[in-house]
């Protein structure tokens, strides 16, 4: 394990962060552990390196809906780079 430690946290954010530990049961040392490692989940990619869009096609893929069109072709990535 890793120690890292936090200098020149202003006391309005170490009140919060006490507070929120308490809200959610925790210590201050817990709740902050929690925060940080949301947010670093939240910037990875899903496992298997599908989208959202993948993973909703996946589960709505073998659905029968009457008057629905399928398409057999292949999702594929949207690209959002200008060219």
């Amino acid at each position: 394990m890793t120690v890292l430690t936090v200098r020149n946290l202003d006391d309005e954010t170490r009140a919060g962060l006490k507070e929120l530990g308490v809200e959610h049961g925790r210590s201050m040392e817990a709740e902050a552990r929690a925060i940080l490692a949301h947010a670093v989940r939240a910037r990875q990619k899903p496992s298997g390196g599908t989208g959202l869009g993948s993973r909703i096609h996946e589960l709505f893929a073998d659905l029968d809906w009457p008057g629905v069109e399928r398409h057999e072709q292949r999702a594929r990535a949207a690209s959002f780079e200008q060219s």
